[in-house]
């Protein structure tokens, strides 16, 4: 058997085996999950199942325990579980389990899609594509995965809501009905009841809270549980007859169900849209093979440098619209962490001495606007970098880019070079198929003009003395004069052409365009990042008038200790207000002054201008007193921004999703075809000119 039948074999028994495991384990956690308070249909099926998903747990978790000793492998496993750690409640057994669930998932599914693309474009081709299908697959998966566990914690969290809300009503005592409410609940929103609960009963809650807010998968559990933390330790103030512990657990629910709605209707107008930008990544070779079978004009310009080119950009665009659909469905509106990296790699890089004084002449000069405006930038964007390490960052992406153009131009004229010595030679024009002997005249015509033309250290400057010639001495059978005459106007052409394919000055000047774009790609990126980072900065905001409703029914509440809450609520404007804190007792009218400079977002200003206003004019209370008509405003605000934003995203997906489709039919089958049918309609009306 040839290697392509072994492969072929190999592809169907992983896919068997992929759909057989999938189907198992699906299978045997639906049953674990109903297993609960659930009367067994039959003891002897729940017993099966049951057995069949411990077995499972213990193959990925001794697998786990056997790849993290694999120095690659750990690394990959090691990603895959940072990913899913936000939402697993910090359960190491269960972490661990879906890890490797997910970790076998992707790599099934790489072997699988690695076999059909083998199957179809065996060569240097699909080791490309392996990389291009294993990359997407891996994100793809990861995506899914994340996104499918934060609904359904989401999901979760509305029941447990709820089952606190009663139990409160039961009790009037916060860790009695978040303990009992956990108890009763299930899946991820149990565990992190239970984990909230802890950090609140702990010796030192403050501290429990605050590595509890690292971890939290999502806003609305770390604004749960510091509400809970406020009313136990401020206790429960009731204002106009309502209770604010409970007010403000129906604000999350409220939050809560407007996000699982922008998701639903999100994932229903985009869903599909991932595949169906793939599939032209398995139909390049497809079609190619059928157009040069159907029409074999075509295969002078799949073979020629114009035809790499195209599907070069094929491959760039199906990568380019992934990338941007990934962007679009973007479950998390709200995806910023504060993050410290151990080590910075632009940080490395820089400490080389020699490089130095080659990035300082790209940095801005300090004191001047230019300098100031990246350094708000950096700041704004979070990004934990000093000017000079960002100029490093871009310079590599400016150098990755420019090799990369550079690389392929070279590329390039070698494969214009190669079909130069290659291409069958034909006596007459041929608008079809070569039959079989003629194609066999051809290719020896071709072996013969690329041996003359190798003799001649592919000179283009020999005499047509030389030419011919050599000719007559390669060439193993007679030639009537006209025939040599041909030839040898053919090999002369082809010597030109050959040494014509050299790097020109508008190339290279391209490359270092594509270099430029390169080095103003990081830039843009940031300023992409700010944008998005309004949407974050309004949710932390509306977060902050969630805390201040509640504090401001507290007697004896100042604004220090406000902001002290807000600080420990803070993820953006984190910084800002240690900063103000800091400088506090020095004035606190200076301090909040110096805090409304760093921060220009006009509600959290507004917000400081009634901070100032409670410092002795008037109470918190009424600096306030307009809380509930603004977090209404604010509400129903955003719920018009998501339905304008779902709308906007579902045109682009469209668009977006069918681009590489009717890149792949137009730009690599239709436009290709109408050219070569007009370049033949063209010779074929010379010739009949000349009758």
């Amino acid at each position: 058997m040839s290697l392509k039948e072994w492969l072929l074999i190999l592809l169907f028994i992983s896919l068997a085996a992929f759909i057989v495991v999938i189907g198992l384990i699906s299978r045997a956690k639906r049953q674990q999950e109903q297993r609960v308070g659930a009367i067994p249909y039959n003891s002897n099926t729940t017993s099966t199942s049951t057995q069949l998903a411990a077995f499972f747990n213990v193959f990925f978790t001794r697998s786990y325990l056997v790849g993290i000793k694999i120095p690659v492998l750990s690394g990959y496993i090691l990603l895959v579980r940072k990913k899913l750690s936000y939402q697993q409640g910090m359960s190491e057994y269960l972490l661990r389990c879906q890890t490797m669930k997910l970790t076998w998932s992707i790599w099934i599914s790489f072997l699988t899609a690695g076999g059909i693309l083998f199957s179809l474009q065996p060569g240097l081709s699909f080791l490309v594509l392996s990389c291009l299908v294993g990359v997407i697959i891996n994100s793809l998966f990861l995506d899914m995965t994340v996104a499918r566990q934060e609904r359904k914690l989401l999901s979760e969290m509305i029941e447990l809501f709820a089952d606190v809300r009663h139990r409160y009503h039961q009790h009037g005592m916060v860790e009695e009905a978040l303990y009992e409410a956990a108890e009763f609940a299930h899946g991820e929103a149990a565990r992190h009841a239970m984990h909230i609960y802890a950090a609140l009963t702990s010796v030192n809650p403050d501290e429990a809270l605050e590595r509890y807010y690292e971890t939290a998968p999502n806003r609305f559990l770390k604004a749960f549980a510091g509400i809970s933390y406020m009313v136990m330790e401020f206790g429960d103030q009731h204002a106009d007859q309502s209770s604010i512990y409970l007010t403000g657990i129906s604000s999350l629910t409220q939050e809560i169900h407007l996000e699982i709605l922008r998701l639903d209707k999100l994932d229903y107008l985009l869903k599909g849209l991932n595949l169906i930008s793939l599939i032209p990544v398995f139909f390049t070779k497809p079609i190619e093979n059928w157009a040069r079978s159907s029409f074999p004009t075509m295969n002078e310009f799949y073979d020629s440098k114009m035809g790499f080119i195209i599907l070069l950009s094929i491959y760039v665009i199906i990568i380019g619209c992934y990338l941007m659909l990934q962007q679009l469905q973007r479950n998390q509106e709200t995806t910023f962490r504060v993050t410290q990296q151990k080590r910075i790699l632009e940080k490395q890089i820089y400490r080389w001495k020699w490089i130095q004084p080659f990035v300082s002449s790209f940095v801005p000069q300090s004191g001047t606007k230019q300098y100031h405006s990246m350094v708000k930038l950096l700041r704004d964007t979070n990004t934990h970098l000093k000017v000079e390490w960002f100029v490093v960052r871009r310079l590599l992406c400016a150098s990755i880019c420019f090799f990369v153009a550079f690389g392929s131009v070279l590329y390039l004229h070698h494969v214009e070079k190669q079909h130069i010595l290659t291409k069958p030679v034909t006596q007459t024009t041929i608008f079809g198929k070569l039959p079989d002997d003629e194609l066999e005249e051809a290719l020896a015509w071709s072996e013969l003009d690329e041996k003359v033309m190798r003799d001649l250290n592919m000179n283009a400057h020999s005499s047509y003395e030389e030419v011919e010639r050599l000719l007559l001495a390669v060439s193993e059978k007679s030639q009537d004069r006209e025939t040599v005459l041909a030839s040898v106007s053919r090999i002369m052409d082809k010597l030109q052409a050959w040494n014509d394919e050299f790097l020109k000055w508008w190339e290279l000047a391209l490359c270092f365009g594509i270099g430029y774009v390169g080095f103003q790609l990081p830039l843009l990126l940031l300023y992409m990042q700010r944008k998005v980072r309004s949407m974050d900065m309004k949710h932390e905001i509306y977060q902050y008038q969630t805390v201040i409703s509640i504090l401001r029914e507290m007697d004896r509440m100042s604004v220090e200790e406000i902001l002290e809450w807000l600080n420990r609520f803070a993820v953006i404007f984190k910084t800002p207000l240690q900063k103000c804190l800091l400088h506090f007792e020095q004035g606190p009218e200076a301090a909040l002054e110096l805090l409304k400079e760093e921060v220009t977002l006009p509600e959290f200003q507004r917000m400081i201008d009634k901070l100032m206003l409670s410092l002795g004019a008037i109470t918190i209370k009424e600096a306030f007193d307009d809380l509930e008509g603004q977090m209404s405003f604010y509400f129903e605000q955003r719920r018009q921004e998501y339905a304008q934003m779902i709308d906007k995203k579902a045109e682009w997906g469209k668009m977006i999703g069918f681009m590489p489709m009717y890149s792949l039919i137009f730009l690599y089958l239709v436009i290709p075809l109408i050219t070569v049918s007009f370049t033949q309609m063209n010779i074929y009306y010379e010739q009949i000119q000349r009758l």
